[in-house]
């Protein structure tokens, strides 16, 4: 993986199904942008098996992968949230969710059966995951009068850039996301139109 790209789940994954010695550990992937998703899709887990014990799972998010956390969720410690999360990294994911559920199947299996059930569990749900990868950007704001609109939008066009917002008053606002690897060739155009204000 370069460090101008990411990967990330394209959209959720079909429920996998691991057993172990009567337990069970149903996986599942979900992409998540945003902290308030990940809370969601477990509501919507739990009403899907409302006789489950355990909900472990592992999330990471952000562009640059910087936010991520692991839940154990009453198994012992290090046994199910980190072993999933090991999965979420062999792949190099961001915006990702995978959610392990758990029926305790009445034998114990130990820390290293409970390692093995939900890092397969979590690798089979990703095997049943399209996976895409993306350019990381940087957004720019452009302001400008209506006269220099068309001039923006040639750019646009040229470089193939994405306008994730924009605002058309008494004058123009964009917001322009700029792939990382074109990002300061692309900003100099911009910054070499003359009138043009940019917010970066």
């Amino acid at each position: 993986m370069n460090n101008h790209q990411y990967k990330q789940p394209l959209k959720p994954s079909t429920e996998a199904l691991f057993k172990d010695r009567g337990s069970k550990f149903f996986g599942y992937v979900f992409p998540v942008f945003e902290e308030n998703a990940i809370q969601q899709a477990l509501d919507d887990l739990k009403g899907i098996h409302p006789k489950a014990r355990h909900f472990c799972y592992a999330w990471q998010l952000g562009e640059t992968y910087d936010r991520y956390r692991v839940n154990d969720d009453g198994e012992p410690s290090n046994s199910a949230g980190m072993p999933i999360y090991g999965q979420i990294q062999s792949m190099e994911l961001t915006h990702c969710l995978i959610v392990v559920v758990r029926y305790f199947g009445g034998t114990k299996l130990g820390v290293g059966g409970l390692i093995n059930a939900y890092k397969t569990a979590a690798s089979m749900a990703l095997d049943q995951t399209k996976i895409e990868t993306k350019d990381i950007s940087k957004t720019i704001k452009v302001y400008c009068g209506y006269d220099l609109m068309n001039e923006v939008m040639r750019l646009v066009k040229e470089y193939n850039l994405n306008i994730s917002k924009q605002e058309l008053t008494t004058d123009c606002s964009f917001y322009i996301d700029i792939p990382l690897q074109i990002y300061e060739e692309a900003l100099s155009r911009f910054k070499s139109v003359y009138g043009l204000q940019l917010e970066l």
